[in-house]
This record gives C-alpha cells, structure tokens and sequence, in this order.
C-alpha cells in the first residue's frame, strides 16, 4: 500500500472517530427556555432579582448574588456539615483507619487531617451524605423560591440533584473540570432549564478554589460533547477547544471568575459551562449545589427518583415531602444499578461510578471508569 494510500486510511479513520456520537451527544438544540425571561410575578417579593440580574442570567448563563444570607442563616448548615465530619471521624476511627479523630481542629481544617491519615475521606464524606434538616431549609428558603418564580415560573421544585463539595487543600479529587450539569443527567434534561444555586460557606478566592463560568456557554441550547474521566475521578470534562468549537464560547472574554464572599452565591443553569479552581489554601473550601426546575418538565434524572414540590400557582399550601424525597438515595441506588462489584456496599470504598459514564467517550480509564457496568434493560 502506498504511503499516499495510508494517510488517506488514517485520515478517514480520525473523520469517522470524530463523527462517532455517543449517547449523551444529540443534534437538536433547544435555546428558547435558556433566553426568554418567563412572565415575572406581579407581586414584588423579598430576595427577588434586580432586572439587571434577571437579564444577565439569561443572556449570559450566570449571575452572582451578593450579601443575600445573614451569618447566622447559613450557621446551621456549618453545624450540619460538622456533624457529618464528626460521624465521619468516628466511624473511621471504630474501624481502626486513623488513630487520632482531631476533635480540636475546626470545620475548615478537620477534614483535611483526616484526609491525611486516611486518603479518600472528602470522598467518603461526599458518597455518604443525607441531607440534614439545614439543607433541606435553606433549599425551600422562601427568598431563594422567590427567585426561582422568577427563572422558572410559577411552578418550583427542587431537582433531585444537589451536592455537599469537600473541596480539601490540593486534592485531584476534588478538582472538577469544565462541564455543563446536563452532561451528568439523562437527555431529558436538555430542552428545560434546570437552575442552580452555588453556596459557599466562607469566602471564596482564586486560592481556595472559586468557581468559573464561560458566559454565553449556553445560548445555543447545546450540550456539547463531554469525555470520561477526568484524572483520577468520576468527573466529566468539557474540552475548551469544544467549548469553542460547539458553544461558540470567546475563551479570551467569556471565561469569569467569580470570587464570591460568605453570604452570596452564585447562580447559572444545566447548560452554562463553569469549573471550580484548585483550593491552594490552608482551608477546607465547603460549598453546596442546589438546583430547582419546573415539576412539569421531565426530572432529567434516569427514572431514579423525583425532586420535591415547593410552590405550586394550583396549590397555595404545600408542605414539602422530603421523607419520599429522602426514601431514595441516588447514590446507592448507583451503585447497585452501575457497579461491576459483586459487593459495591464496602463503607470505605472510594469507588463512585453512575449512569453519566456511559453517555460519553471513555478517553481516561481509572478506577471509577474500570467499575462502571451499563444499566441492564
């Protein structure tokens, strides 16, 4: 064969490589819901949105809300988030995996030292977490749902994902790469908006890891094209060449970082491209993720589980029903659904895998990636 021949082979070959479609990849586009600003509420409510805020969210992806909670509204999801790191120590250290529970060090340092003795404990933490009674009040707070009237229209309800992030000092297992939120859920997701709200609980910086968006990200209606995994973890990753390429994004201009100080946060939607920086400092970076959509929309959420209702123009009067809410967790149900372990329950195993693996092209393989099985049926 000729060498002329042969890079006409190999040429073909990288063409039909790039066109391969995974399934995460499809080719409608729906940019409607991500840049009309539903009928806004009538009645002026505390919390809502300035309309320079409004517009900024939807004609760029994301917008930062300052000085929105008091100190002492966020406290109890800090005392939250101790207990957990308490039942953490506790529970490594009945089973002989550190010597030392550093019950002196405080919320911001502890983790890390157990981090230390034992590798893998942010991520045990962040697999084990049951969202405590704080978590579930701030994710109804009244002020927040009255945003969320606003981005969503009347009909609110959690979306049945949120994250409590472990952010430690200098861990690749907490670095979370470029992505778009949709590139984790089902298809289903792609034609709604899904809002979410990034809370942090101290200030943060360009040294502990603040967060950033590429802005107009999300005009297209896109979900670009992700790969799987990131380094050591579970993570997607959204290429920037792709997000220029598929989103049309100006890396030069379009790439925000967004220090944000305790007792603001940050909002955007399922298709705004953002990434967290490496957490450089001395500090425990804590932030939590929580999203809400329209119950009326498809949850997005491979048929596991359903969000919780929190305002309703049929219903003046909800309740929210977090006991079903909390009846699944999702995680577990991951597990046992996506693992090729015959025993996927070992409390300290730092293997976590899910349905978002299968979506995309494999271009990494680690442990997370080697223990992933499609779902059967």
């Amino acid at each position: 064969m000729s060498q002329a021949k042969r890079a006409r082979r190999s040429r073909s070959g990288e063409i039909k490589k790039k066109k391969e479609k995974w399934p995460g990849s499809i080719d409608e586009v729906y940019p409607e819901p991500f840049l009309t600003i539903p009928l806004q509420p009538k009645e002026k409510k505390p919390g809502q949105l300035t309309q320079k805020q409004l517009k900024q969210y939807f004609e760029e992806g994301y917008c930062v809300v300052e000085d929105f909670f008091k100190p002492e509204e966020l406290q109890p999801c800090r005392d939250a988030i101790d207990k957990m790191v308490d039942n953490l120590a506790e529970k490594l250290y009945k089973a002989g995996k550190i010597k030392d529970k550093y019950e002196e060090d405080d919320l911001f340092h502890r983790l890390t030292k157990l981090e230390k003795e034992h590798e893998g404990s942010n991520i045990l933490l962040f697999k084990s977490q049951k969202m405590p009674k704080a978590f579930q009040d701030l994710w109804c707070n009244d002020r927040l749902l009255n945003i969320m009237e606003q981005l969503l229209g009347p009909e609110v309800a959690g979306h049945p994902v949120w994250n409590l992030r472990t952010k430690t000092p200098n861990s690749l297992a907490m670095d979370i790469p470029w992505h778009q939120d949709s590139a984790y859920f089902s298809n289903e997701s792609y034609d709604h908006m899904i809002a979410t709200s990034w809370i942090p609980f101290l200030d943060t910086n360009e040294q502990n890891g603040c967060m950033q968006v590429a802005k107009n990200g999300h005009r297209k209606g896109k979900v670009a094209a992700h790969q799987c995994c990131a380094g050591p973890t579970w993570y997607v990753m959204l290429e920037e060449d792709e997000m220029e390429k598929e989103l049309d994004v100006d890396l030069e201009n379009d790439v925000i970082t967004l220090p944000i100080k305790y007792g603001g946060f940050l909002l955007f939607n399922n298709l705004t491209p953002h990434r967290s920086l490496r957490n450089v400092s001395d500090n425990i970076r804590w932030s939590v993720d929580l999203r809400w959509q329209s119950p009326e929309e498809h949850w997005g959420f491979y048929e596991i589980g359903e969000g919780v209702l929190f305002r309703s123009a049929k219903n003046k009067d909800i309740t929210p029903n977090f006991d079903k809410f909390l009846s699944v967790d999702r995680k577990e149900v991951w597990a046992k659904k996506y693992f090729k372990q015959v025993d996927a329950s070992d409390p300290f195993d730092t293997t976590i895998t899910g349905p978002w693996i299968g979506k995309w092209e494999v271009v990494n393989h680690n442990k997370h990636t080697d223990a992933f099985k499609p779902a059967e049926g």
